[in-house]
């Protein structure tokens, strides 16, 4: 009497095993277009990093851009998950606020990486991002976020009414990029070195001083 058939599982194994290649062709990649921009970046040197090949790349990927778009939209998923952890929306709106510069300036700091990705995508006059659903959605609540705050903080009678959540953002943002963007160049213009510990102290007191003006009272 022959073996009956039995039902055969999913390798999960080989599932781990894709999953886990995926992830280091991301954290390759992350690195090489950093480094070099989405036009210098070089799938061998991705998929060298990877400990991986080039077939794999482009299949799970498809082409060098929507590997870009996945990095690229990553970067962003990570800022927006890790200023939801700060839970703003539990604190006073002055100090939600303050929290809030001093996030953006340390997350610049620790992860230089998402710089380098905005700028590539802002010289690809943002190609990647205007069809990443995900992306916008993200950072629209972001806004609310801080749209939250700020109707909060006019009904406690600590901020001036008619601020534009967006406008912020823009502007807490702005303090600290063009620092870091323009720290080479700076030190040199201003004659001060702009990343020594001193400066970058100077700098963020300057930066919350300068947000809390803008919206108090």
């Amino acid at each position: 009497m022959s073996a009956q058939p039995t039902d055969i599982q999913p390798s999960r194994p080989r599932i781990r095993d894709a999953e886990a290649t995926k992830g280091r062709i991301l954290d390759a990649a992350k690195k090489e277009f950093a480094r070099n921009g989405l036009e210098g970046a070089r799938v061998d040197a991705i998929a060298l990093e990877a400990n991986a090949n080039k077939r794999m790349i482009y299949h799970y990927f498809e082409s060098k851009e929507k590997l870009f778009q996945t990095v690229l939209e990553n970067a962003y998923f990570d800022i927006r998950e890790s200023e939801k952890k700060l839970e703003l929306d539990s604190l006073d709106p002055r100090e939600a606020l303050e929290r809030l510069v001093r996030f953006t300036w340390n997350y610049y700091i620790q992860n230089p990486e998402f710089i380098s990705l905005v700028n590539s995508e802002n010289l690809a006059q943002a190609r990647h991002l205007k069809t990443s659903e995900p992306v916008k959605i993200v950072s629209r609540r972001f806004v609310g976020l801080v749209d939250t705050i700020l109707k909060r903080g006019v009904s406690e009678g600590i901020f001036r009414s008619g601020i534009d959540p967006v406008q912020l953002n823009i502007t807490i943002a702005a303090v600290s990029y063009y620092y870091f963007t323009n720290q080479y160049t700076g030190s040199i213009i201003f004659e001060r070195d702009l990343m020594s510990e001193s400066a970058q102290a100077e700098r963020i007191r300057f930066n919350i001083d300068t947000i809390l003006r803008i919206v108090c009272l």
